[in-house]
């Protein structure tokens, strides 16, 4: 180790050393390593005036303050739903909070059993072998699909199809993973909000990698023809990635069972409530691509003592293996995350958790057929079974009556020039009815 003159205590190196390493990335100096714009680099000064301990919590409560109060008919891949009080006072209990990956499993036996038993329940929620203990979010765990595909397929190709209605954020989550491995992604029709299954016949041919469906879709439509698109994706070869969430999976078809490879999603949709951007990515697939599954994976054994004894058997990441044989470069884990998840689960039980998803889709069914009778308002747009949500028609420019709403105390989606999406769950059933008085007021 070299002698520390000069910068961070933990990154040992002098003049000399810093030279050598400019000449062999042909750089006149450490400034030249980094592309920071002039508006964004700091100056020295951080332009915050100081202020007592009392005088920052009256300037924070005054910042907050300025929030609109509004009640959140939104979805869209963001889901809130009660979490009970169990789930955050056995969360916060100082051994989970302080965690960060379990690498020792020595004495991080409880996180670890946790995790896995997230993993066996989404195991028995998709019917499939194996699930990892979470990703990012669910975008990114439909990038690592992507890639996934790549390693596991017995022939060329490097097309992936999706929905041509699949959220623009995911989208774009998915086109930076495909960037790497040279994939290009490109659409498929969709009807009625589902999955046009002819549209997708066509689109199909041997250069398909991996073909993408939701159930839920975006818009909350059921797809109905979850079969015929595994049969498709199967006759070409190519992998069958659904996206789904652990409440819809209670209800609706088993992925397994209409011959899903992968399944992807956002876990967090129980355990967290509305997080505003922060997820746990579900990720399930078949045993024969076990050692193809970014992330890490809690296993259980024996210890010298022949006690049950949980660790993490398999990590993927280039930090823990070559490089060349990583199947990702994911450098954490939503495990605190996961273990919300897990707890709200093992909280519902297998009764309540199918009891939550059949609200979803009777109060979903209940609103739609409420504002279908408003004047100026038609409701589900699409002929289809709906969870959570659904679009509506209005004959009133959509962007004015959100606007209304929104002035109401109220937030929906606009997807379109004359449509709003709603979303209804157990978190703003309470708000319903005046929901609908304040619809019924704009629309």
């Amino acid at each position: 180790m070299t002698r520390q003159t000069s910068g961070s205590p933990y990154a040992p190196g002098d003049a000399a050393d810093t030279e050598a390493m400019l000449d062999a990335v042909g750089a006149d100096g450490v400034e030249d390593l980094f592309d920071i714009p002039e508006p964004v680099r700091f100056d020295g000064e951080f332009g915050i005036e100081a202020h007592s301990e009392r005088d920052a919590r009256r300037l924070v409560e005054r910042t907050l303050g300025r929030n609109d109060e509004l009640t959140e008919f939104m979805g869209r891949g963001h889901y809130d739903h009660y979490v009970p009080a169990l789930v955050e006072d056995l969360a916060s209990r100082q051994e989970f909070l302080t965690s960060y990956t379990q690498y020792q499993p020595e004495v991080a036996q409880g996180f670890l059993q946790a995790l896995f038993e997230y993993q066996s329940m989404l195991v028995e929620l998709t019917g499939l072998d194996v699930a990892n203990c979470s990703m990012y979010d669910a975008a990114t765990a439909l990038g690592e699909a992507a890639t996934l595909s790549q390693r596991v397929r017995s022939v060329s190709g490097d097309r992936i199809l999706v929905p041509d209605q699949l959220r623009e954020g995911k989208r774009d989550v998915l086109a930076a993973y495909a960037d790497g491995p040279d994939l290009s992604v490109e659409t498929y029709p969709t009807d009625e909000g589902t999955v046009d299954v002819e549209g997708l016949a066509d689109a199909l041919d041997g250069d398909v990698a991996m073909v993408y469906a939701e159930n839920p879709t975006v818009s909350g439509a059921i797809e109905p023809e979850l079969g015929a698109v595994g049969d498709l994706a199967d006759e070409r070869d190519a992998l069958f990635v659904l996206g789904s969430d652990p409440v819809a999976l209670a209800l609706l078809e088993r992925p397994a069972d209409v011959g899903a490879d992968v399944v992807v999603g956002e876990a967090s949709a129980l355990g967290a409530g509305t997080a505003y951007g922060m997820g746990a990515g579900l990720f399930a697939t078949r045993e024969a691509y076990l050692r193809q599954v970014p992330g890490r994976l809690v296993g259980v054994g024996e210890d010298a003592t022949e006690r049950r004894a949980f660790t993490l058997t398999l990590q993927t990441r280039e930090q823990h293996i070559r490089k060349e044989r990583a199947t990702s470069n994911i450098c954490t884990n939503q495990a605190l995350l996961a273990l919300r998840t897990a707890i709200h689960v093992a909280t519902l039980g297998p009764d309540g958790l199918v009891d939550l998803a059949e609200d979803c889709v009777v109060l979903a069914r209940d609103l739609a057929a409420r504002l279908d009778e408003v004047s100026g308002v038609r409701a589900p747009v699409n002929d289809r079974h709906h969870f959570r949500e659904f679009q509506a028609r209005t004959d009133q420019p959509a962007a004015a009556v959100a606007s209304d709403l929104e002035s109401a105390g109220f937030a929906v989606h606009v997807v379109g020039e004359h449509r709003i999406q709603v979303c209804v769950t157990d978190a703003n059933e309470p708000a319903v009815d005046r929901f609908v008085d304040a619809v019924t007021e704009v629309a």
